[in-house]
Parts: C-alpha cells; structure tokens; sequence
C-alpha cells in the first residue's frame, strides 16, 4: 500500500519548516485491514442511495384514529426528537423496506465509530447533517464539490493517512459550472430544513447579497458556497441555488473533474464530490501565499505538504500531472515555496522531487 512511517503525528508548520531535515514523519499509514474495511464502509453508502436522517431511531405503532400506523422515531440533531411515518400497519412491504434502511444505518453507525477510533478522519453530528440533506436532494450529484478542511480529511482517509484529527468549524462547497438539477434546491432553505437554526452571514455592504450561512454564537457552524472567479470576494449569482457565492481564482482548475469519494461525519458515511488531491494541494499552497489570515496560510500550507506525502507514494505521478495542469498565474506565487517545502519533506525525497521539481525548473516563456 504507502508503505511504513515510523511515528504517528502532525506538527505545526511553523514547527515543521523551523526543525527542517530534523523533522521527517508527517503521518502514519492506516494498517491493510483498516483500509479494507473503509472501503467496504465508503462502497456501501456510495450505493446506499437517499439517506436516513440522523439516527437510526426506532419503529413504534400507534393506534387511536381507527387504524394502525408505523412510524419511525429518530434524533435528526443531537438533543431533538422527531418521527415519521413509515407505512400503515399491514403494509408489510413498506415497513420491511424501512428496517433494511434501518439496519443498514445502524450497520453503518458502528462502523464509522470503529474507524473513527482507528485514526480515520471523522467530522461532528452537525457537519453529517447538513452533508445527508445536500446529498439527498442529489447536489453533489449535480455537480456541488466539497472543498475546504473537511475535503482535506476525506482525502487522508481515502489515502489511509494517519495524522491528528483535524477540526474545522466550516463547510466549504463548490460549484464549477450550472449545477444539472431537475429542479433548483434553495440554498438557505435547504439548510434550514436540517433543523438547524442557519441564519445568512451579512455582508459589510448592505447592499450585496450574502454567500454564507451560519449558527449561533462565535463557535457556530459556517457553510460557504464558492465558484471561480478572478476577483477574490466577488459576488456571483448561482440561480440553481437561489443564492450567490464568493469568487475564488484558479477555482476553475481546482474542481475540474472531481472525483467521487464519502465524508465521514457523526456517525454516518456521505457520498462526496472532492477536488482532484493532485489539484487540491497545488491549490492549497496557492492559499497559503495568497490569503492573508497568517492561521489560515499556515493550515493550508501544513494541509498541502501532508497531502503531497501520502499522495506521492500511493500515485507518484498525481503532483507532477497536477502541476503540468496548473495555470502559470496559480504556480508563479509557489514557487519561492520550493526550499522550504523540501526542508519540511526531507523525510519524502520522492515527495520532495513531485512538488519541487517543476518549482524550481526554468520558467517558460
């Protein structure tokens, strides 16, 4: 598979770029077992189909009304209980199509915890429920990405990369081009149907539209809708969403052909669009020059050279066939990044020469 690393563990970059050749393990490979079981686990909720909210819950019968009807009785968010109805009692068909769901759900909510207490990446109750509610009216499908830390942490699983679990209070998503939908899904609607008390972000300028949603208080839940876009921060009309989102540059290149792959959240498995790794961690050291929140560059930067080790030694060729896809105008600002990044990879000489050798070659006319 990656091969072997002799510690567990992630540093700052701060840390990483200051100990240089000292400093070589960035993550730890994910035993084969572990890895074969993700893959049954992703497999599985790819086929899954529409989703069960929340918990698996339970089936209750009630009468009253003259007739008997089953319901299925679940917690869609931690701390609110709700029920449905399933069928009425006798339709047998009906009722055992929803104890499948059921039991697969529950299948699937023991699994995740056991992956999640053997290193996997797995993000909180509230990041599941608004990824189920996109994934069952079918956004990613239509073409929605998954970009941002919670993307970067799907990654590191699909790679079977073990490092500290990382923790983000943001949903990043992105669109490319005009979403495929049979119907448009209103963005601020559809996440208010969660449950969630979302509210929209508002803007300095009154007078421009809002591109985030977020909940209650300093730590709550943010979602962010973003597109590409030269001018950083523009405002640009998705109409399929009935919302507006943020433009960001080179975006065109990061979510150009994505591929499919689950988020691991609460205690489910949600099928996912992400960016290409390849693409994602070019782009990435691309944020770290750009943004100006010195955290923020730092996150990016740790997140890319983490990315570019596991991803070297599962597909050599996947940094270097990135970089050739890359926009000059995206690379350029790298490009004083090449000997830092190989102090901080000297652990991964393979790595190393992936990310740095088109860094430091000539550049073209």
């Amino acid at each position: 598979m990656l091969g072997n690393v002799a510690q567990s563990g992630i540093f700052t970059t701060q840390n990483m770029l200051l100990l240089g050749n000292a400093m070589a393990e960035l993550f730890r490979i994910t035993e084969t077992a572990y890895q074969t079981q993700y893959a049954e686990v992703r497999d599985r909720a790819i086929g899954a189909g529409t989703l069960l909210v929340g918990t698996p819950g339970n089936l209750t019968m009630r009468k009253g009304t003259g007739h008997a009807y089953w319901y299925r009785v679940f917690y869609p968010i931690p701390g609110q209980r709700a029920e449905t109805l399933v069928c009425k009692d006798g339709e047998t068909a009906a009722l055992a199509a929803m104890q499948s769901k059921m039991a697969a759900a529950v299948w699937m909510q023991n699994q995740v915890k056991a992956l999640r207490s053997l290193g996997f990446q797995v993000a909180d109750k509230l990041t599941a429920r608004v990824l189920v509610e996109l994934h069952n009216h079918g956004a990613f499908d239509a073409g929605m990405v998954l970009v941002g830390t919670l993307a970067y942490m799907a990654h590191l699983n699909e790679l079977g990369a073990r490092v500290v679990s990382s923790r983000t209070l943001d949903i990043d998503v992105g669109r490319n081009r005009p979403m495929k939908l049979a119907a448009p899904i209103p963005f601020l609607e559809t996440m208010k149907s969660t449950g969630l008390p979302f509210v929209p972000v508002p803007e300095l300028d009154k007078k421009k539209p809002s591109t985030s949603i977020k909940l209650p208080g300093p730590d709550g839940l943010r979602v962010d809708v973003l597109v590409p876009g030269e001018d950083l921060g523009a405002f640009v009309a998705v109409p399929e969403l009935d919302w507006a989102a943020q433009a960001m540059p080179y975006y065109r290149y990061l979510l150009e052909e994505p591929v499919q792959a689950v988020a691991l959240a609460g205690w489910q498995a949600i099928p996912v669009r992400l960016p290409q790794p390849g693409r994602m961690l070019w782009h990435k050291l691309y944020s770290s020059v750009k943004r100006h929140d010195t955290a923020k560059r730092q996150k990016d930067l740790q997140q890319a050279i983490t990315l570019t080790a596991a991803l070297t030694q599962m597909d050599p060729a996947a940094v270097g066939d990135a970089f050739n896809a890359a926009p000059e105008g995206m690379i350029a600002p790298v490009r004083p990044l090449a000997r830092r990044l190989r102090n901080a990879l000297s652990g991964y000489p393979e790595a190393a020469d992936a990310v740095c050798s088109g860094l430091e070659a000539p550049v073209p006319n």
